[in-house]
């Protein structure tokens, strides 16, 4: 029997093309990174990514906004979740100063029936408690960081984010030089009916 006719030898596969777009400067920004990527990888955040210089600030104005809504958006932001850079185990997300916290707002009657409860020495009979109100007129910054620190995850990584968390009684704040962005109006947003223009610029995407 005749000989099969030899095929055309394939050429060889290279990452060349596929990693065209990452290499051309301007085509896709990750925050903080200062490298090139390779496409044909999982992308995973290395120690420059995190850098704690190259964070973006955001500040929110609390009054009459929702506290559950507010703490939520509060959280996201501090974790990075609306970055393409996000990952469980590392702190991608920036700095979140919340304004007005005296003014947070609550639903039905959690002004009256909300309780909050600590221990001064952790010893039994040492429990104390207040309501809502009553923390508003002592502290009213502990408002906001109990409920954004209930949707942070808890062990180092969590210790560590919170600690990203400013929170102020009134409408100053001594971080103006950071230049921080407003996110105010996407509290009552769903994702896709938000405008994240204002932050994807300051992320540089």
């Amino acid at each position: 029997p005749q000989a099969r006719p030899a095929l055309p030898a394939r050429p060889a596969r290279t990452t060349a093309v596929r990693c065209q777009a990452a290499a051309q400067e301007g085509q896709i920004k990750w925050v903080g990174n200062r490298r090139k990527l390779d496409l044909n990888r999982s992308y995973y955040p290395k120690g420059e990514d995190v850098d704690k210089q190259t964070k973006v600030w955001y500040v929110i104005d609390a009054e009459g906004k929702t506290l559950g809504r507010l703490a939520s958006l509060v959280a996201n932001y501090l974790r990075g979740k609306h970055l393409p850079t996000f990952s469980n185990s590392m702190d991608t997300g920036g700095y979140v100063v919340v304004v007005n916290c005296d003014k947070v707002a609550v639903t039905g009657r959690k002004e009256s029936d909300k309780m909050y409860y600590y221990h001064r020495v952790h010893r039994p009979g040492t429990m104390k408690t207040e309501t809502f109100s009553e923390l508003r007129d002592r502290i009213p910054e502990r408002i906001v960081e109990r409920a954004v620190w209930g949707m942070l995850p808890k062990g180092r990584l969590g210790r560590e984010l919170f600690t990203h968390l400013k929170c102020y009684g009134g409408s100053d704040h001594p971080h103006e030089a950071q230049k921080p962005v407003d996110i105010t109006s996407l509290i009552d947003k769903k994702p896709k009916e938000a405008d994240l223009a204002a932050v994807r610029a300051a992320v540089g995407l």
